[in-house]
This record gives structure tokens, C-alpha cells and sequence, in this order.
């Protein structure tokens, strides 16, 4: 067929693109070449409009072991020997489609990131975002999602051990489903993801290929719109089983010795693993289609060659030892194809029964190779008038803490998440040690390496909504105060960049804001960023969902005794409030649910006041002061009262002798606050160290056996709000 520009445009590049594609083969495409343009060039695969601005965050140092996006996978030292490998990715318009299947196969192609790099699995994490909890079509979503999530990660056998979820009408069309996983390696047993080595043969191994998944990267790279459900087979379909078999075989095939380097078929398919393998050793491959395994009878190359079908995986292996490989993959029944091998001359030549389809140069279509790069206008967001000119002497101040406390812990962004995580195994392998010992971040035994791991996934989008470079900043200092408080010490950042149509100048305004915020955030905790995705085009018909540059964080535990819990201990403890309250309710749970405040700013920040409590808390929990600890984030001070008590059900004791607001005091977001619980002879050491380090420390009152009384007032007992704060979204879905 004859190749045109609107043959281009069909697959969602631009006539300047399709110029450019000539220009670089020195003729016009065919179709097949055309498609393997289309995938790699999509912002999915290539970041053409973000990357200028990724390359901004600090990318080095520390304990990173290799670059970052050099791997499927961020690796940082973790001492004894070994390393960790993390990352995490979106599954954002498949989810949107299709949510059971779409959140499934996040979670599985996130595990094969981690375990193509020869890592093991032990945990994941997931941040989501819906729309209002009361739309048949959230609840929809929303049981999709998780029931997927679930599925797959109890199959697969890996914990779930943390996350997030948020609901704004903003996520309506388009929800966010963000999956995150963490696995442990030894040093120097990783795999590259590489293809070296001339003549050396290139194997398919994994599930067959069908037609599920063709062309979900350019799918992922356009907005969701009313006929975006007509391309449910941009969606895969995953088989856990078969993935745990593939995990399994991948692991045992790496001890053989002669395994070159690998990668899985992610995003793009059989395209996306052979291009990048050979860009980056500089080299080509020949590939015979006819040879991949198909459960669909002709396929054609193009189909084949964009195929995003779940469990596979492509493998370069030392020429001459290729029994080992077969061997292994046929004791685990797993398919195993040698489909060509790698050549000198740079270009992926793709055959089909001995016929030529496609031959292009592998360096021309990957990131960092020949794929274009752009530089987008921005400009401020016209709604920034509106959150200029929010004044809190307009919004009246509460008269019953008590009535307006019910209600706020019932916020469905604030209320347990028991409906959704009591759907997920969090104790498959035995290593997660925060079930019945509650942190702030979720603790994980990395059984033999001595050592123990902590992990959270954390951004309020509301903050970068309302101000993207002090709420990138946030997204990072709260991961950061997540671990801190569980006693471990931050180390590495992986995030999932969720944005709106990048072509609009005030969604790539959010976009460069929040990424330097990120940066200079990443840059003050010495938390470089190994890696992670930038998923645009999140867009409902009314406008973008809020900026959501979601967060990943590992710390290390280097000591286990030195863990620390978010719970109250036992009834008389001090309370004490480390850090100074802010006559501040801007971009609150309160004033925005409660009072239905839309625009205010971002809530009080400075980083290096939070930098400072960061490292005044860390170190009251290694020299033994303090006996619980909890940030306080959404909700405020109340809510993280009431939630230390939950896990032991003890109650509290409070007074507030201030001039501030009372929903300021209360039920303010301002950052840099830590509540931690001490025996009164820990809380006179505490005090006198937080004096001579200018550390500002309130004592709150007590902890008592089950009685809550704030200000002089009883409101009953613990296991009552506890009762509300359960059971909140589970009788919203009801």
C-alpha cells in the first residue's frame, strides 16, 4: 500500500514526524516500518516531551549502582553484598478501559521489570486515584482495579504491602492506577538489559503472542474520549501463573552462565525489547516472525511486531550454548524460540517466511537514539488567579471540633482502606513485618542480605494542583518523612509522572514545575531518582486530572530493633508534637470537602525546616526517645491522634493552648509535623535535645486506656471513631 501522511497521522504521528522518518531511512516506510515508528516514537515509549526535563533530576550518587533509566529497573546498593532493585509505572488508560485486566497486567509487567534484571519480587505497592466514591462508574472502576491488583499479585505471589487511594471528580473519566515493585539481587548477578555478542542467538521465552495489547504504547499516549473503548485490544490480558513460572525459569536461567542480557516485552512489544537491546550495545538484529510462538493463527508482521501479550520475554544467550536455555524453559513448560540472532550492521531486519517486511536502524527509533525530542511552551495556569486571591479570614472558623472531627475522618481520602486492602495478600513470603506493627512506611524483611527494607508510594495531588513546585517538593519530603518515622533512612526515589494533554501550556506549566520541585527536593535528601514513567494525556472531557507526580521511596533498616510504629503504646505515654502548628487550612481535606473550598494554595512548606525535623526525628528514634511516631498529612493533627490510637485502641488526652484558628490547630495540613509518644522521662530528654537543636516540641497531653477528651471535652471512646473510620467507604459502596 502506498504510505501517506494521513497513513502517519492514522497512527499518531505528525506529518513533521513522518518527514523525519523518510529522512532517517532515506526512503519512504512501508506500513510495517511505519508501525514500528508509530510505537517507539510514542510518548509512551520515547518521553519526546518530557525528557529535556528528566534529565534535570539528580540521576547520580549515593548508593546507585547503575544509572538511571540505563535498566528496566533503578538498582542502589543496600550494603552486604547486595542491591535493590525498584521501579515504578503506570496503567492508567487500560485501567481506564478495561479495569480488571488493565491493573492486572500493571502489576505483572512491573514484577517483570524487576525480575528481568535477575532481582527477586519480595513486595509491591500501589497509588490509585477515582473519581466521586459515589458514581456507579467509580465503584465500577474501583472494584476493577483492585479485584485486578489483587488477582494478580496473590497468584504471583507477592506481598502488597502499601499504597494509596485518593478520590477527586477530576479522576472521573480517567483514573490513575500506578503499580510499584521492589525485589532484591546480589551484586554482580544482574542481567543487562543488551543484546552483545555478534551471531549471538536471540530467544522468545514466555507466552505465546496474540493480538491482545497491539498498539497500547501509542493508546497510552492520546486522550481517553468516548471512543477510546473501541480499542479494547489495546488492553492485555495476564496469566499470573504463567508468570510466576516465568519468574521462576528467568532466575534459574540466569545461574546457567550464559545468558547475555534480557529484557521483557513491555510497552511496544517484540519492537520496543529488540530495538533497545541493540541501540544500546550498538548493534542489529536479524528476526524470523514466522518463529515467535502465536496462540492466534496468521498474524501478520506488524501485528506480531506491536503485540503487547503479557509473560514474554527476550533473551540474548552465548552462541553454542543454547541447550541451556531450552533445557530450562522446558522443565518449567514454558514456550522457548530462537528467533534470530544479533548482527553488526545496526538494523532490525524482521522476516517472515524468508521474506524481508521491515528493516530499520534500531538506534533511529529509542530514546536517547533518534527518536525527536521536543521542548513545549508552558504558561500558569489561569486558575492560579483564583488561588491568589483565597483569603482564610473568609472561611469561618468551626464551633464543634467534635462534629466537624466525625466528619472529616469519614472523608473517603482520609477513612481506612480496609474495603480495598483486605483484597490483597500482604503476607505471602513472610517478610512484611507491618501487618499487626502499623509504620508509616510498610518494613520488609529482604531475607538473607541482613537487612530490612522500607518502602511507601505518597503524593497529594491537591498540593500540586495548587502550587506544582512546592507540591512536587511535598510528594518527595512526605515519602521521605514516611520512612524517616518508621526509623529507616531514605535512600532512592522512583516516580510516575501522571499528567494531563503535554500540548496544553498550562498542563506542561504544572509538568516543569513539579519535576523541579521534585529535583530540588530529591537533590536536599540525597534521594536520586533511579528511574520510573511520565504517563500524559490523563484527561477528562472537562480538562486534566490534578498533576499527580507520584513518589516511590526505599529506605534501608539496618538495624531491626531501630523500627519504629505509628501506635500509641501503652495508657499515661506523653504526647508531644514535634514541629511548629501553622494558622494554615490551605488545601485541606477540611476546607476542601468540608467547606467546599476548590482554590486555596499549598500548605505551609519549607524544606529546610522540614529537612531539619527530618533529621531531629530520625535521630530521637535511634537513641531510643521516642516510642511511636506518625506524620501528620491529610486530615491534620486530629486525625493523626486518632489514627495512633486504632491499632492498640487507647485513647487520648489533649489540650491546645493556642491562639491559633481552631481548624488551623486542628485540622491543618501544614508540613514538617511528627506526633510521637514517650514515658515522661523520654519526654524530658526529648525536650532538652529538640531546645539546644531549635527543634520546636509541644507536649499535647497523654495517652489513655481508651477514653478520647480533647480540650476538656469527652468524646467518647476510641473503638467508637475507629468503628467510623473502618467502616466509612465500605457503607459509601454499600
Amino acid at each position: 500500500m502506498e504510505i501517506t501522511v494521513k497513513a502517519a497521522e492514522a497512527l499518531r504521528l505528525t506529518a513533521e514526524e513522518f518527514e523525519l522518518i523518510k529522512q532517517k531511512l532515506g526512503r519512504t516506510p512501508n506500513f510495517t516500518e511505519l508501525c514500528t515508528f508509530s510505537a517507539m516514537w510514542s510518548e509512551h515509549c520515547s518521553y519526546k516531551n518530557s525528557i529535556k526535563w528528566l534529565k534535570t533530576l539528580p540521576r547520580d550518587g549515593g548508593r546507585m549502582l547503575v544509572a538511571a533509566g540505563e535498566e528496566n529497573a533503578g538498582l542502589m546498593d543496600i550494603g552486604n553484598g547486595f542491591g535493590v532493585v525498584f521501579k515504578i509505572e503506570s496503567h492508567n488508560h487500560p485501567s481506564a478501559i478495561e479495569p480488571f485486566q488493565g491493573a492486572a497486567t500493571g502489576v505483572g509487567g512491573i514484577q517483570r521489570d524487576i525480575f528481568t534484571m535477575g532481582a527477586r519480587p519480595i513486595a509491591s505497592l500501589n497509588s490509585l486515584r477515582f473519581g466521586n466514591i459515589k458514581d456507579k462508574k467509580t465503584q465500577r472502576l474501583l472494584a476493577g482495579v483492585v479485584h485486578g491488583i489483587g488477582h494478580y499479585g496473590n497468584c504471583f505471589g507477592v506481598p502488597t504491602v502499601g499504597g494509596e487511594v485518593y478520590f477527586e471528580e477530576c479522576y472521573h473519566t480517567n483514573p490513575l492506577v500506578n503499580a510499584m515493585s521492589v525485589g532484591i539481587v546480589k551484586i554482580g548477578k544482574t542481567i543487562s538489559a543488551t543484546a552483545e555478542g555478534i551471531g549471538n542467538p536471540v530467544f522468545f521465552v514466555g507466552s505465546a503472542t496474540g493480538k491482545d495489547g497491539i498498539g497500547g504504547a501509542s493508546f497510552a499516549s492520546a486522550n481517553i474520549t468516548a471512543e477510546s473503548t473501541e480499542e479494547l485490544p489495546a488492553v492485555q490480558v495476564g496469566d499470573p501463573f504463567q508468570e510466576k513460572k516465568l519468574l521462576e525459569a528467568c532466575l534459574e536461567v540466569i545461574e546457567t552462565g550464559v545468558v547475555v542480557g534480557m529484557q521483557d516485552m513491555g510497552a511496544a512489544g517484540i519492537i520496543c525489547s529488540t530495538a533497545e537491546m541493540s541501540a544500546k550495545a550498538g548493534v542489529g538484529m536479524r528476526i524470523d516472525l514466522d518463529k515467535v510462538p502465536t496462540r492466534q493463527k496468521n498474524m501478520k508482521a506488524w501485528e506480531l511486531l506491536l503485540s503487547e501479550s503479557q509473560e514474554r520475554m527476550l533473551i540474548v544467550v552465548e552462541k553454542g550454548k543454547e541447550a541451556a536455555v531450552l533445557k530450562v524453559f522446558d522443565k518449567w513448560d514454558l514456550p522457548c524460540s530462537q528467533i534470530g540472532e544479533v548482527t553488526a550492521n545496526g538494523l532490525l531486519d524482521f522476516y517472515m517466511h524468508g521474506e524481508l517486511e521491515a528493516s530499520v536502524p534500531a538506534y533511529e527509533l529509542v530514546l536517547g537514539g533518534g527518536a525527536p525530542q521536543y521542548t513545549r511552551e508552558f504558561a500558569e495556569p489561569k486558575y492560579f488567579e483564583l488561588i491568589k486571591a483565597f483569603d482564610i479570614n473568609t472561611i469561618e472558623d468551626i464551633t464543634d471540633l467534635k462534629a466537624t472531627a466525625e466528619q472529616v475522618i469519614q472523608i473517603p481520602n482520609i477513612a481506612s482502606k480496609r474495603w480495598v486492602y483486605v483484597q490483597y495478600d500482604s503476607m505471602v513470603g513472610a517478610a512484611n513485618t507491618s501487618t499487626n506493627a502499623p509504620s508509616d512506611a510498610a518494613i520488609i524483611l529482604a531475607k538473607g542480605t541482613g537487612k530490612s527494607l522500607a518502602m511507601t508510594v505518597d503524593c497529594n495531588s491537591k498540593y500540586v494542583f495548587a502550587n506544582p513546585y512546592v507540591g512536587g517538593m511535598i510528594a518527595v519530603a512526605e515519602a521521605a518523612r514516611n520512612i524517616v518515622c518508621s526509623g529507616a533512612e531514605p535512600i532512592g526515589v522512583t516516580n510516575c509522572l501522571n499528567f494531563g494533554n503535554p500540548y496544553d501550556p498550562e498542563v506542561y506549566y504544572q509538568f516543569v514545575k513539579a519535576v523541579t520541585g521534585m529535583g530540588d527536593a530529591c537533590r536536599k535528601f540525597n534521594t536520586p531518582v533511579t528511574g520510573g514513567n511520565v504517563s500524559f494525556y490523563n484527561q477528562n472531557p472537562e480538562g486534566p486530572v490534578y498533576p499527580t507526580p507520584t513518589i516511590g521511596m526505599v529506605g534501608i533498616l539496618d538495624d531491626f530493633e531501630n523500627k519504629m510504629t505509628l501506635d500509641y503504646k501503652e495508657s499515661g505515654d506523653v504526647i508531644l508534637l514535634i514541629g511548629e502548628q501553622q494558622n494554615d487550612i490551605a488545601s485541606s481535606e477540611y476546607l476542601h470537602k468540608i467547606k467546599s473550598v476548590e482554590y486555596s494554595p499549598a500548605p505551609y512548606f519549607d524544606l529546610d525546616e522540614e529537612f531539619g525535623i527530618q533529621k531531629f526525628v530520625a535521630s530521637a528514634i535511634k537513641e531510643k526517645l521516642v516510642k511511636s511516631a506518625h506524620d501528620i498529612s491529610e486530615g491534620g493533627l486530629i486525625v493523626t491522634l486518632l489514627e495512633k490510637g486504632f491499632n492498640r485502641d487507647l485513647g487520648f488526652n489533649v489540650h491546645a493552648a493556642t491562639d491559633l484558628r481552631t481548624d488551623a490547630f486542628w485540622l491543618g495540613e501544614a508540613q514538617s509535623r511528627v506526633v510521637v509518644t514517650c514515658s515522661k522521662q523520654q519526654a524530658d530528654s526529648l525536650q532538652h535535645r529538640a531546645a539546644a537543636a531549635g527543634i520546636p516540641v509541644t507536649v499535647l497531653g497523654t495517652v489513655t486506656a481508651s477514653e478520647i477528651n480533647v480540650n476538656g471535652e469527652s468524646w467518647g471512646s476510641i473503638v467508637d471513631w475507629k468503628e467510623k473510620y473502618d467502616t466509612a467507604i465500605e457503607k459509601l459502596l454499600a
